[in-house]
């Protein structure tokens, strides 16, 4: 591009300049999360991976965004962590049909390029991915002059898993009587932040985000940008040690929508969930406080501080919760599968 189309193309907007420094910066964060199995390196038209030694291989794929939590990174001026939540709410997804992660794509879109931030962004994926032993293939950063307020920016993700399709996790060899794992969550992770933000940041004059709460122990902020926890390296602590039956992720809709959807669906069969099992996170409890939602309205929306799940025979409970522990991971019974044909709480 010539200097008089670049200077053209910044009086438009479009600062050319600034986006060859985000990509030099994202380099080394990108570079970091490549194995073996990636070919050529960034700066191709795609991003190229071999699959492995898979005798019938089943890609599993997964895409979504971290939503209007995004909001609390403007607010606080903080944006290495929300990649993380970018790429959390995609793996945990593939996890849930037993696929072991490969690589992810991301997008990232604002009306005016900040190299420093989008670098930034593009950290916590990295770290998002190495934390799901993924590889960050490839992406996107899109400068959109006049189409998103000044500051602010949209993220997007993509995650592409394999799994031998014999080892395929659908639910269907669920039984009555089999029990339900629990593994913590860190908060609301990625969702319901709309009426967390009317809620605790909007609708209270006597708090802000830097404010240290002290049912909390932290500040406001801390809570509410602290990233959605990835269970990666729990279902690989398990798999080849207990039977996986079953797993599903808690993000939008709860406990009342998300746990159907591993359950085998013509077999009739619900799950009883004991809720004094575990104690609900602290801004979890203050939410409910302040807006006076009911406990089946709460479950209906949040994780309620369990945001994935995993179904096991119950003579393997005490194997699942051993191995766990012994990695370091927090774990616990929660609930039971039966055959009522439905979620209760």
């Amino acid at each position: 591009m010539s200097n008089h189309s670049r200077e053209a193309y910044k009086q438009s907007g479009v600062n050319v300049e600034e986006g060859y420094k985000a990509v030099e910066m994202m380099k080394h964060f990108v570079n970091r999360t490549h194995n073996d199995k990636v070919i050529g390196g960034l700066g191709n038209f795609s991003g190229m991976m071999r699959l492995g030694q898979y005798k019938d291989p089943v890609l599993c794929s997964g895409t979504d965004g971290v939503g209007t939590k995004l909001k609390v990174a403007f607010l606080m001026d903080q944006h290495d962590t929300v990649g993380i939540d970018l790429v959390a709410m995609c793996v945990n997804d593939i996890l849930c049909q037993g696929a072991e992660p490969l690589f992810f794509l991301d997008y990232i879109a604002t009306g005016r390029l900040e190299a420093e931030k989008a670098a930034a962004l593009v950290k916590g994926v990295s770290e998002g991915c190495l934390e799901s032993g993924m590889a960050l293939l490839g992406g996107e950063t899109a400068e959109m002059p006049g189409f998103y307020p000044e500051g602010e920016y949209d993220m997007a993700g993509f995650a592409v898993g394999v799994v031998e399709k014999e080892d395929i996790i659908d639910g269907s060899k669920i039984s009555v009587g089999d029990v339900v794992i629990g593994l913590p969550s860190t908060g609301f992770h990625s969702n319901g932040y709309s009426l967390v933000r009317r809620t605790l940041i909007e609708g209270d004059d006597s708090i802000s985000l830097d404010t240290v709460v002290p049912e909390l122990g932290e500040t406001l902020g801390a809570a509410l940008i602290r990233p959605t926890k990835i269970y990666v390296q729990e279902v690989a602590a398990l798999k080849g040690v207990v039977d996986l039956l079953g797993m599903c992720h808690i993000t939008g809709g709860g406990f009342f929508e998300n746990v159907p959807r591993m359950l085998p669906k013509e077999k009739g069969m619900g799950v009883h969930f004991n809720t004094t099992k575990w104690e609900v996170p602290a801004v979890i409890q203050m939410l409910q406080k302040k807006t006076g939602l009911s406990d089946e309205e709460m479950f209906g929306t949040f994780n309620m501080g369990m945001g994935f799940m995993i179904v096991v025979k119950p003579e393997q409970v005490e194997l699942a919760l051993n191995t766990l522990a012994d990695k370091g991971f927090k774990a616990q019974v929660i609930g039971q599968i039966n055959g009522d044909g439905a979620v209760t709480i």
